[in-house]
């Protein structure tokens, strides 16, 4: 069952958390549902691995021949590797950065995305969702290249990719978190190696400050919500050193350990 992130009695947000069977197989995601009167919109759809339980999960709160948009914030294989599928189940279109437009028909097969995809461009825009708008915010090299965070401004929810992302399994990841202070242990490593440089981060949160926001949601791991954690998970990220802020002349160095390609299939069951 999704987790209702918010209701009225013509908006609605849910979360998807535990599609994928936790073998270790798979990294754990979220995927989402917006819902306004008779428009939808699924962000961050996820891999094929997830798309089965997605499909059916949604019908019963949205139609899946209603949809409009396929939203996702970038072109990792987590974000949109199930795309073939929607193109073919659906007519949404895909709105992805302009950056990634060209890259997303390798996902599906030959003609499947052939007027279907909405390029955004990198300074983002408002997005018509029923009788409301979607905003694309920028948030590029968080961490891909061309990359989006999603305002809801009905339910003040910021949907933020990998920002704020945790690794949690399981019902951990449908327990807001109110404390950021314990959460931090679960972040700082993803944050430090996936977010690129902290100039990036500090650019975002001047531009995330302006908005009114009720609850961050990232696509791994738990919500932040009150004003007191999402204003700690500012300051954190304000000065946080990641990316390449961590790697110098030592980081690039010619290898001299070979790799056992036995002992890398152990490691990867």
């Amino acid at each position: 069952m999704p987790l209702e992130l918010y209701r009225d009695k013509n908006h609605a947000c849910y979360m998807f958390t535990d599609l994928i069977e936790e073998d270790g197989q798979a990294v754990q995601a979220n995927q989402f549902l917006i819902v306004d009167d008779d428009t939808g919109a699924i962000i961050d759809p996820g891999g094929n691995l997830a798309y089965n339980e997605l499909f059916l999960g949604m019908t019963r709160h949205f139609s899946p021949q209603k949809l409009s948009y396929i939203i996702a914030s970038h072109a990792d294989p987590d974000i949109i590797a199930s795309l073939d599928r929607w193109m073919s189940s659906t007519q949404a279109m895909l709105v992805i950065s302009c950056v990634w437009e060209r890259f997303a028909p390798h996902f599906t097969k030959v003609g499947k995305t052939d007027n279907r995809v909405i390029g955004v461009p990198d300074s983002g825009g408002r997005l018509p969702l029923g009788r409301h708008e979607l905003w694309l915010l920028p948030a590029h090299f968080m961490h891909s290249e061309g990359n989006f965070h999603f305002y809801d401004p009905v339910s003040r929810i910021l949907f933020t990719g990998d920002l704020a992302v945790s690794m949690m399994t399981g019902t951990q990841a449908t327990q807001p978190v109110t404390d950021l202070k314990a959460h931090i242990p679960l972040m700082q490593g993803f944050h430090q190696r996936y977010m690129v440089a902290n100039k990036i981060l500090r650019l975002w949160v001047r531009m995330a400050r302006q908005l009114d926001i009720s609850m961050l949601v990232p696509q791994h791991g738990a919500p932040i919500t009150g004003k007191q954690a999402i204003n700690d998970f500012f300051d954190w990220i304000d000065s946080l050193m990641c990316g390449i802020d961590l790697f110098d002349e030592r980081s690039y160095q010619l290898p001299t350990t070979a790799i056992d390609p036995v002992v890398r299939r152990m490691a990867q069951r």
